[in-house]
């Protein structure tokens, strides 16, 4: 026999005017606390309702009694009811509509239009939003959205890996061996010995010499060895980082400035470990101005001796890995005095330690300690006084002292000497990239997969859902994957340029390395951080490897040159091009620079063009090459332009270029932004499968629209894009983001990174 609060229940839920309350009562009690405000108002209300009985005035009363609160059951029965009546009734559009569905149309709760919206106001329910909320639980977009594939991850692995498929699949499987497992240790004297053992087994695998004759144990193979460089990035910094300076630096220093007789007696050493050893360039007051550098190596005829010193403290080298424990030798970068004469920077090769690693009289080795990340590396400071080395240790292939005494070049010019000699170097500069390139394929495969698996909020009273499903989630990770696979192929294609290198492409070469260098380092910091940010707390354990990646490579945007500076480095290499097409950069020459490229961008800024948004055109990569190569030029002529109108007025040449820094540094970011759009272009024309070219497409879209996004305001000055336009694109970024989001997962395995170089907080729900 039913008791009286079941009758309740039965006449409440069996009256259908009654049920028109529902979405009210719903909502207020939905936070399981009903305000006095919320209490009084709808006491009124129900008050002022004529046509309800007094029975039905008591029965609605009972279901807003602060004191007594409906039941779990109660609450979970109202929210089905509503959600069933949108499905039977999916075009309901607010509060009120849904109530007269459950009333099943009673004619005067259709009357009653005015009282229940005036209602939800007093109350303060935003009825768009919470029918919005109420239809997502019935059928939501971000709910269902879910990890896909589109395309065979093996396929992109390949185009990814191209020729060196081989010896990168060959470093992954040493980098997961056993012994391989990651240093734990605080203690820094013991990461920089496991970080060495490390290198002694890569050199045992014959993959430190890669890049040396193989006449001298090599592998003779330039592209086998970036590729092994890029691959270690995925494991450990400290032992790339330790891997370029021993084989890279030192050595291919030794290679590229040393001639037969060095590489007889230093190469097959280095290159087993046997000889480890230092690049000694930086010092204390001289960074990144190598010209600058106060070392100094003065001939001594007599002898045939080169007498090394350090004329103070702040001439010391500096930041030199290898140097405070395991160096027994360095090519030192110092000037070279001949009878009192300075003929400038040559680099020397200087001992340091014996066999059994006791430091050489006249030098002294400080210890830089710990540092921001790189830990496992000894950098360390070096002091030479008179320290005296014999003659054939200079490394002579650009200038040498003869019989005589006297200073010899190939090279007359010493201002082209200096750079002939630094551009032997540039490989650094593709190393470094590279292996910042890795780091950000890590971070943003930690990021993604644990954003795809961790769940957060949802729906009320729905499911929660993967946070990689929101939309600004997906911005945060999914522009940098797009970024980051453009990165790759702008790389490969530096990489290529500088194996084919002629002596008349040096220059341009010299610049996109550096340009490079400093566009991947920077993408890289930026990555880094957004991937620890998206992971929340866990991004900032230890043990989940974000941490180790972002101070590792903190210093990249600074070693092999500060990405500032190189980036007027690649300004002044994109205006001495300028000047080469247009003279000496007279005024007939620029206005004819920007008449050619006025005629292309009259048809492109035409006033249809300029509001142009049909998706067709949005994706067009000729449309995107062309915004980013009309950006380019534009700087590039206005810089041109101002800086000869600055001199041309009288200032000097150094106070005209710091005068436009800032737009030399502008017009570098352009000019890469289309070499690397480019180049991602022209690497999906030659992608064959048809699934794979279609993934890449959408990355490449959302590169380039994303970077057009990022610089509107440009476009917007200049009169190239309106605001219909510039919208239209922030709104199909979005979209491509969406489209993009149910092959992240897919796209960032096919980085095919070991899992044991990265976290395992992925694998767990959190």
């Amino acid at each position: 026999m039913e008791n009286r609060f079941q009758i309740e229940i039965r006449l409440f839920m069996e009256n259908t005017q009654l049920q028109a309350f529902i979405p009210l009562l719903y909502i207020v009690w939905s936070d399981n606390l009903l305000t006095e405000k919320e209490f009084a108002t709808l006491q009124s209300f129900i008050d002022s309702q004529d046509w309800l009985s007094a029975e039905e005035k008591e029965l609605l009363f009972s279901k807003i009694t602060i004191a007594n609160p409906p039941s779990r059951q109660d609450i979970a029965d109202w929210k089905n009811k509503i959600e069933q009546s949108i499905q039977e009734q999916p075009a309901v559009k607010s509060i009120f509509e849904i109530a007269v569905v459950l009333s099943e149309n009673n004619a005067v709760i259709q009357s009653l239009e005015s009282s229940f919206v005036k209602l939800e106001n007093d109350l303060g329910i935003l009825g768009e939003e919470a029918i919005g909320n109420f239809k997502t639980k019935a059928k939501s977009h971000t709910v269902n959205s879910h990890t896909e594939a589109s395309f065979d991850v093996q396929k992109i692995t390949a185009i990814l890996d191209g020729a060196q498929a081989p010896i990168i699949n060959k470093v992954k499987s040493i980098i997961s061996r056993p012994e391989f497992q990651y240093e734990t240790s605080t203690d820094i004297s013991v990461y920089r010995q496991k970080v060495f053992d490390w290198c002694k087994i890569l050199a045992e695998e014959n993959l430190g010499n890669m890049a040396y004759p193989k006449k001298y144990g090599g592998g003779e193979n330039i592209a086998d060895y970036f590729a092994i460089m890029e691959t270690l990035s995925y494991h450990d910094l400290s032992l790339v980082i330790k891997f370029g300076v021993q084989f890279g630096l030192w050595g291919m220093s030794v290679q590229s400035l040393g001639t037969e007789k060095h590489y007889a007696k230093y190469l097959k050493d280095i290159g087993t470990l046997k000889l480890p050893g230092c690049f000694a360039m930086t010092e204390t007051h001289h960074g990144s101005n190598v010209k600058g550098l106060e070392t100094t190596a003065t001939y001594n005829h007599e002898n045939q001796t080169f007498t090394i010193h350090t004329p103070h403290e702040k001439a010391q080298k500096e930041y030199i890995g290898n140097a405070a424990v395991h160096g027994q030798m360095a090519t030192v970068f110092a000037k070279l005095i001949i009878a009192g004469q300075d003929h400038g920077v040559n680099a020397f090769v200087v001992p340091l330690r014996d066999e059994n690693a006791v430091v050489l009289k006249g030098i002294t080795i400080g210890d830089c300690g710990h540092k921001m990340g790189l830990n496992g590396v000894d950098n360390g400071t070096i002091r030479f006084d008179q320290v005296v080395i014999p003659k054939e240790n200079m490394l002579d292939r650009f200038a040498s002292v003869n019989d005589k005494g006297e200073f010899e070049s190939p090279i007359p010019s010493d201002n082209r000497r200096f750079f002939t000699m630094l551009g032997t170097l540039v490989g650094g500069r593709i190393g470094i990239p590279r292996s910042a390139l890795a780091a950000a394929k890590s971070g943003l495969t930690i990021a993604i997969k644990y954003s795809d698996q961790r769940k957060q909020f949802g729906p009320e009273g729905g499911a929660e859902v993967p946070i990689l499903n929101y939309r600004m989630h997906q911005r945060r990770l999914l522009i940098p994957l797009a970024k980051t696979y453009a990165v790759h192929f702008a790389l490969q294609y530096l990489t290529q340029r500088f194996i084919d290198k002629t002596e008349t492409e040096m220059q341009e070469i010299e610049g996109l390395a550096a340009g490079l260098k400093s566009y991947s380092t920077w993408s890289t910091t930026a990555i880094l951080q957004e991937c620890r940010e998206a992971c929340g707390g866990k991004g900032y354990l230890s043990e989940n490897r974000i941490d180790a990646l972002k101070n590792d490579t903190e210093i990249y945007t600074t070693f092999e040159g500060d990405n500032t500076v190189l980036m007027q480095l690649v300004a002044k290499n994109r205006l001495a091009e300028f000047r080469k097409s247009f003279g000496e950069m007279g005024s007939f020459g620029i206005i004819n620079y920007v008449y050619e490229n006025a005629k292309s961008a009259i048809a492109e800024k035409n006033p249809l063009a300029i509001r142009k948004i049909d998706e067709a055109h949005l994706l067009d990569s000729e449309f995107h090459l062309q915004a980013f190569q009309h950006r380019e030029k534009t700087i590039l002529a206005s810089a041109a332009r101002r800086v000869k109108k600055l001199i041309d007025n009288g200032l000097e040449v150094y106070d005209a270029f710091n005068v436009v820094q800032h737009q030399m540094i502008d017009m570098a970011e352009a000019y890469l932004d289309r070499v690397v759009l480019e180049q991602f272009q022209i690497a999906i024309a030659a992608v064959k499968d048809k699934k794979s070219k279609a993934i890449l497409t959408k990355l490449n879209q959302l590169y380039a629209l994303s970077q057009i996004e990022k610089n509107k305001g440009w476009y917007l000055e200049e009169g190239y894009m309106e605001a219909v336009k510039t919208k239209a694109i922030r709104k199909m970024v979005n979209q491509l983001c969406w489209d993009v989001r149910p092959d992240a997962v897919a796209l960032v395995n096919a980085f095919a990174i070991p899992d044991s170089c990265l976290s395992s907080m992925f694998k767990h729900s959190v």
